[in-house]
């Protein structure tokens, strides 16, 4: 009876996980208690939907010249969709599919981004697409993010030609483990925090950690990804006030739309190091409207199950107050100093000389074991590796063109040395 008790908000979190933002909007809204919740009735006025499907139901103008985006010419490196072999469906999003494909002349296996220009502009998205791919230009030197090879464009997509990574996803090993022990999550969220601290370090804000975008690679190290929600420019003490993120890990600053700064990336990291610990969310409720209240209000309640170097670290993470929260003044120095990480020697941390607590033991870049069969098993759209330049093109097509002008890119030659 204990175990089916914690099984069953288990279950529901996990179905809600993939139902995804807007199908929790939609349920608040038809629920009258909720919506009658003043905060409830703030975020309903700025949360739109974001699932593709809903796309048609009221389609917006094409964007008018100023509103297109500029960066310069493109560097033209001549990729082209034919280029590859696209073998496997690996996730989804709102505007695409991430493919497992083969590069045809290098034989490299690559996990390929494609996204639908019409669907990006539909939503008006452009800006964060192009900000992931400024993002993703950055990360050159950092381990534990995932690393972008190229991008091009057709008439109608964007391609990401990323790392492929086969370890599986965070949120897949804890659907299947419920938590891990202590030792595993401090190794977890020490890979993590050097990578959100590299980004610090060049004024970008993460804003959207979850489980579902931190990889394993196939020995078990972390792999951040997903950097559609960064924001540049944050100076040290810079702030921002956009509402986004995902419902189970949102700061209290961002729900009461107050201006906001990196340290909501440490709250995120609490987050997701407390439903490692105890498999699920520190304020989660099946009624995300009470989930939100419980956010901000609710104080952080802590089974007795963990050292008290791990309850330090997460009431210092998961402070509701900013300005008192770990990392607020000396940002990720003050993750790295506490006591709770006292037993990682972070040089070998990034270099990754310590040996993952976990081995995903894959055989190669066709294991697909750690890849949600709901993905897999779809079969790989005809039109992925078509290129339609060779078509006759259509305004809204060349509107879609001019609005990505600047995304390709290639790395300088002297990389390749």
């Amino acid at each position: 009876m204990k175990e089916e008790a914690i099984k069953s908000p288990l279950k529901a979190f996990m179905k809600q996980r993939r139902m995804g933002l807007n199908d929790f909007i939609q349920k608040i809204a038809n629920n009258s208690y909720a919506c009658k919740h003043p905060e409830v009735q703030s975020i309903l006025k700025i949360s739109q939907p974001q699932e593709p499907e809903l796309m048609n139901a009221n389609p917006s103008p094409p964007p008018s010249p100023s509103q297109q985006i500029n960066l310069g010419p493109s560097s033209n490196p001549h990729a082209k969709p034919s280029d590859f072999h696209f073998l496997k469906v690996i996730g989804k999003g709102s505007f695409g599919k991430v493919l497992l494909a083969r590069h045809k002349a290098e034989e490299a296996f690559y996990a390929v981004k494609v996204l639908q220009k019409k669907a990006i502009l539909k939503k008006k998205e452009e800006k964060h697409i192009m900000s992931e791919r400024n993002v993703l230009l950055k990360n050159v030197k950092h381990p534990f993010l995932v690393g972008l090879h190229f991008s091009f464009q057709t008439a109608d997509k964007l391609y990401f030609v990323l790392d492929y990574i086969n370890g599986g996803e965070l949120f897949y090993h804890l659907q299947r483990e419920r938590c891990f022990l202590e030792p595993r999550a401090r190794f977890y969220a020490a890979e993590i925090a050097s990578a959100l601290g590299y980004l610090h370090s060049l004024n970008i804000v993460y804003r959207d950690l979850k489980p579902e975008n931190i990889l394993l690679d196939s020995q078990g190290h972390i792999v951040l990804t997903d950097f559609g929600l960064c924001k540049e420019n944050i100076e040290h003490n810079g702030t921002t006030s956009t509402f986004c993120g995902t419902p189970e890990y949102l700061a209290p600053e961002v729900l009461h739309k107050q201006p906001y700064d990196r340290t909501v990336d440490w709250w995120c990291l609490g987050a997701v190091l407390y439903e490692m610990l105890y498999g699920l969310p520190p304020f989660y409720s099946r009624n995300t409207a009470e989930m939100y209240d419980n956010i901000l209000n609710k104080p952080l309640h802590l089974k007795p199950n963990i050292t008290n170097s791990a309850r330090h670290v997460l009431e210092g993470l998961l402070q509701k107050d900013r300005t008192k929260r770990l990392g607020a003044k000396d940002d990720f120095m003050e993750i790295k100093n506490h006591v709770f990480f006292s037993l990682i020697n972070w040089d070998d941390l990034i270099n990754k000389k310590i040996t993952p607590p976990f081995n995903p033991n894959v055989s190669g870049p066709s294991d697909l074991r750690h890849f949600d069969p709901e993905f897999t098993e779809e079969p790989v759209p005809n039109s992925i590796g078509r290129s339609p330049d060779s078509i006759l093109l259509t305004a809204s097509v060349k509107e879609a063109a001019e609005a990505f002008l600047g995304f390709s890119y290639a790395p300088p030659v002297d990389s390749f040395l």
